[in-house]
């Protein structure tokens, strides 16, 4: 039995020098009373609470999961799991699951059977086809579903229903991460490596707290600084996090700049790389375009400047650039604190950069993660249920068009590529504005996840909204839906799951759904029916018809694109210790790295999209980036930063950023019904420095109120090592644990809906707020 990884959740620590093997430490957790003679079968799977695609095997007794165990060979984890990996299964189980279907009646949730549900979703979707056109529907969807469920979404909404109102959760987490690859290298697609953390003797981290979002990735970096000849870190973060304190220790650095000015930050590195000559010449000159605007754009940000913009000592960003130039194999991650801030892609884009001066790509230790959050993640954007064309496809380009519709057997101008697809935000503005009449919400809770809140339920209460939701339990969005469907979740179902450095798992069905909850491919296959949606041929649309022949189409659709996966089966998964796409024929055991070669999926015909401008959003046209970028190489992207929509001032003088912790994910829906992970971190709190508490007349543990020009939240305060000026407030807590109490216990109360013109990722860490004692209730 593992020890208790609530209080030591990196669990012990395993050595190992650079280039090394990472050795080998199986995690394993079991129902209290429950041995492994007790266990009946285990069953491959992947962790479905993170993005880091942890391997596991699901421990089955009696027809229940009663514990899991990381795999020993996988190629992710080693047999490592974090803490919600071990105790975040507990919620499959839970009593309040939803088995059977909701509807709306006087006002009321009442349960329904399934032939009732669907028919009233069916009458509701024929009426705004009839009304609206597909542009009357919309969909909104996760990052923890199934490759073959976010495919068949994608198919039946574009293919089969003709709407281009469909995205996923991971707008509001790793957008950004898919733009960035895309801006600067033509396709989606981490060029990196989990493996690369073997052998960097540099790892930088730009807003990415690992040790939180991905504690099975710290243990790997913990091994390495344990180690013979242990990697330097450069941690750039406003928080003194666990990864900012490793980097003083590691003789790295640890940047804390001011919200908002990621952007001029990484100009100032980039200016200081021109300055010091740590620029691969020869490999910029047969490899990139735009290295003239970029040297002429970052001449502007010496250190000077940029330590005025960012609030930072020279003398430390010398330091971090000379981490960056002086490396021999430099790993780079990038995950929310970029992301979720202001001009999000450009300052993605600019480590892009930083490797594609260096020329360090494609080799080990030599790489970017520009991570992920969501579990599944990668497979939203992958297959095309983030609005994109499956496939990485460009809907810009008709070629790329035509070939999908052919795959699908559908008229080309079935599948909507007007114009940009219809992103999250747009999604609920269109709602708000009454042109979009129904919404289907499924694996996911907006009226807790989205910005501004007040202005979200005021979106899903509206009476000519019809609102879908498919979901394991009742959620703070639930309660403004007129049918709720229950659907089965991981190892009650069968699926591919792709993590963030594009490692495919398989995981397998241990045991029933409750109740009469269903898989989500099956629910998406029955609308597909129950409308009769039909290909160019009269048949039946989507062909397919369970997870194994879904994969197969799935995969099919992906030859001679980037992310090639058409050597992969579910027959090949089971068993494997993961396997990172391109997987094909010419390469059967996978591609570890990307662009070692120099060759990038930039090309004009081959792009997954024409470059957009990072301050406006606008896209080139296929005839300028032709001219452009003729030979499809990588593109060092140029931007100057521009001022913060809502800066601090004397109302509202701290700057809010809001984020995710250790032991819980998104809203709490599965590990607030774990017992160890929600006893570890029941209620949110707010985190400040001691200067700001002491002006705010606040001490630790005092009831603190923050507010910003949208709402407030209520929540005891801790003080920390912050940038002073900051505040920080995690987003998981919501409200269904919570009966009866005000708006002001989640985060987004606060949150500022504005979002970045390229990625359209909303910015969560971008809003003004004041701090104060919390009146007396």
């Amino acid at each position: 039995m593992t020890a208790d990884r609530i209080a030591h959740p990196w669990g012990a620590r395993t050595p190992y020098g650079k280039g090394a093997p990472w050795p080998v430490r199986v995690d394993l957790q079991l129902a209290e009373g429950v041995t492994e003679a007790d266990v009946e079968r285990w069953v491959p799977a992947a962790s479905l609470l993170h993005s880091n695609g942890d391997a596991m095997d699901v421990a089955v007794r009696e027809g229940r999961i009663v514990g899991v165990r990381g795999r020993a060979g996988d190629r992710v984890n080693r047999g490592r799991l974090g803490p919600k990996d071990l105790y975040g299964w507990q919620a499959n189980a839970s009593p309040d699951r939803l088995t059977r279907p909701l509807v709306r009646e006087g006002g009321e949730l009442v349960e329904t059977d399934w032939d009732t549900a669907m028919d009233r979703i069916v009458e509701r979707t024929r009426a705004v086809l009839t009304d609206d056109g597909p542009e009357g529907l919309g969909f909104y969807t996760t990052g923890q579903l199934f490759a073959e469920e976010y495919w068949t979404l994608a198919a039946v909404v574009q293919g089969g229903l003709g709407s281009a109102n469909l995205d996923g959760n991971t707008r509001l987490c790793t957008a950004t991460a898919a733009e960035a690859l895309k801006e600067s290298f033509g396709s989606d697609g981490q060029p990196g490596s989990y493996a690369d953390v073997d052998h960097a003797d540099v790892i930088a981290l730009f807003g990415h707290n690992v040790a939180a979002t991905q504690p099975v990735l710290w243990c790997r970096v913990l091994d390495r600084l344990a180690g013979d000849d242990p990697p330097r870190l450069l941690c750039v973060d406003p928080r003194t996090t666990e990864v900012a304190r490793a980097a003083r220790d590691s003789g790295g650095v640890h940047l804390a700049p001011r919200p908002g000015t990621n952007l001029p930050l990484m100009n100032g590195l980039l200016h200081l790389l021109l300055e010091n000559g740590h620029v691969d010449e020869a490999y910029v000159g047969a490899h990139t375009v735009g290295f003239a605007d970029l040297a002429a754009v970052v001449a502007d940000y010496p250190p000077a400047t940029v330590a005025e913009l960012c609030g930072l000592d020279e003398d430390d960003l010398r330091a971090a650039a000379a981490l960056l130039g002086g490396a021999d194999r430099l790993l780079s991650t990038v995950l929310q604190g970029f992301y979720q801030s202001h001009q999000a892609t450009a300052a993605a884009c600019a480590v892009n950069t930083v490797h594609l001066l260096r020329g360090m790509l494609g080799r080990p230790g030599c790489g970017v993660l520009q991570m992920n959050g969501q579990p599944t993640a990668e497979n939203t954007r992958e297959c095309g249920a983030n609005g994109d064309l499956a496939g990485f496809r460009n809907w810009a380009n008709p070629a790329h068009v035509e070939e999908l519709a052919g795959i699908w057997n559908v008229d080309p101008d079935k599948i909507p590529h007007e114009g940009p697809p219809t992103h999250a935000m747009e999604l609920f503005a269109q709602a708000e504005q009454g042109a979009i009449r129904m919404l289907w919400i499924s694996g996911t809770n907006p009226a807790v996840s989205l910005p501004e809140l007040a202005r979200v339920r005021r979106v899903l209460a509206q009476d000519d909204l019809f609102v879908v939701v498919q979901d394991l339990f009742r959620t703070e969005t639930t309660e403004f839906a007129d049918v709720v469907l229950p659907a089965a979740t991981w190892g009650e179902k069968t699926g591919v799951l792709t993590n963030a450095d594009r490692t495919v798992h398989l995981a397998e069905k241990a045991v029933d759904p409750p109740g009469e909850a269903r898989p989500d491919l099956d629910i998406f296959l029955d609308l597909a029916r129950r409308m009769d949606l039909r290909d160019r041929d009269g048949q039946a649309f989507p062909p397919w018809h369970d997870a194994e022949s879904a994969f197969a189409a799935w995969t099919a659709s992906t030859a001679g694109r980037p992310l090639d996966q058409t050597g992969l089966s579910h027959e090949k998964l089971r068993g494997a210790d993961g396997i990172q796409w391109p997987c094909t024929a010419d390469a059967p055991d996978g591609t570890p790295r990307l662009y070692g070669d120099g060759r990038f999926p930039a090309h004009p015909d081959h792009c997954e999209n024409f470059p957009k401008d990072l301050v406006t959003g606008e896209p080139s046209d296929a005839d300028a980036y032709r001219a452009r970028n003729p030979e499809g190489r990588a593109l060092l992207r140029a931007v100057r930063h521009v001022p913060l929509p809502e800066p601090p001032d004397d109302d509202y003088p701290l700057a809010l950023i809001t984020g995710r912790t250790l032991v819980h994910f998104h809203t709490r829906t599965k590990t607030g019904r774990a017992p160890e992970l929600q006893e570890a971190e029941p209620e949110v709190w707010i985190e400040c420095s001691a200067a700001d508490a002491a002006r705010a007349g606040l001490a630790e543990g005092d009831l603190a109120e923050l507010r910003t020009r949208r709402g407030r939240v209520r929540a005891r305060l801790r003080i920390v090592d912050l940038r002073e000026g900051v505040v920080f407030l995690p987003f998981h807590y919501g409200y269904w644990d919570a009966p009866g109490r005000d708006h002001d216990r989640a985060a987004n109360e606060l949150t500022l809906t504005t979002w970045d013109p390229a990625s359209k990722q909303p910015a969560f860490k971008t809003g003004a707020a004041a701090l104060g004692p919390a009146a007396s209730a």
